[in-house]
């Protein structure tokens, strides 16, 4: 933990900076409430379910999802039962979450809490999960020394974190052309690189395990994913309702561009595979 939090002093150490990823946690929080996540992340089950077989979850061990969104690590724990608290700073995420776990039978504790200020005492979980999550923080330092600081000595980091030149990591890279962070934040898709894994995670950690997957996105058409991802992924319906009228024609415009290139579907359906990188951390 130690060397974790001296590393995000430093990333955050003049007022500017620390000004401005406060200013933009607040306007991810914005973005992840609006539109409604629960209708992408059900589609990305499959993700958690093969996190935890990777992570060979044994029943009762004590499990947190961090920035959980609707569940679906929480809900793969649970079916392994395992003792699970969920937590994500959307409350209506979790409220989705909890109509999912009381529809499967499964007793989950959710807790609204930020990825950079658990509210948890040191070593409380035999292991720590994060599937898309907790690599879209402000302070990636200071997040990944949350999930150090929370985790028992021996204990595991379980990770899905989308990559720079996958799908995704695409999709932020183009948004980012119309939306421009701050210049003190760091790129989300750094958590699906083994270098800053190994910058944030590597003091504290005595084996950082990494493989390549890919989750595949299947739609009705390129023009479908549009659609869905406009109405209910939150940082693109942000965006969205941010510009202006041409500027939204651009962006849908890229974005489709950005599918038909990476489409392997050859029917007029979508078949995008999309990289992430699966993490197990075992911390020392």
């Amino acid at each position: 933990m130690a060397n974790a939090t001296s590393t995000s002093v430093k990333q955050s150490s003049t007022p500017s900076a620390t000004s401005d990823l406060t200013a933009l946690k607040i306007r991810q929080q914005a973005a992840w409430s609006s539109g409604n996540y629960a209708v992408v992340g059900v589609t990305l089950q499959i993700v958690g379910e093969q996190l935890c077989e990777t992570l060979n979850l044994r029943p009762g061990s004590k499990v947190l999802d961090v920035a959980a969104g609707n569940g679906m690590a929480s809900l793969a724990a649970a079916r392994r039962w395992a003792d699970v608290t969920s937590t994500d700073y959307v409350p209506a995420l979790l409220q989705n979450g909890r109509a999912r776990a009381e529809a499967e039978g499964h007793s989950i504790e959710f807790i609204e809490a930020d990825a950079e200020a658990l509210p948890f005492d040191n070593g409380d979980f035999d292991t720590v999960l994060s599937t898309f999550g907790v690599m879209f923080t402000p302070n990636q330092d200071l997040a990944a020394g949350e999930l150090l600081r929370v985790c028992k000595p021996k204990g595991q980091i379980g990770l899905a974190n989308w990559t720079p030149d996958g799908f995704i990591g695409q999709i932020f890279k183009t948004l980012g052309r119309y939306l421009p962070p701050p210049a003190s934040a760091k790129s989300p898709a750094l958590w699906g690189t083994r270098a800053r894994l190994a910058e944030m995670f590597g003091d504290a950690a005595s084996d950082i395990r990494t493989e390549s997957r890919y989750f595949n996105f299947r739609y009705r058409s390129p023009k479908h994913f549009i659609e869905v991802f406009e109405t209910y992924y939150g940082p693109i319906n942000r965006a969205f309702a941010t510009l202006d009228l041409p500027r939204r024609t651009e962006l849908r415009n890229d974005l489709h561009a950005l599918i038909v290139r990476m489409n392997r579907g050859n029917d007029g359906t979508m078949l995008v595979p999309s990289e992430y990188l699966e993490v197990v951390i075992t911390k020392s």
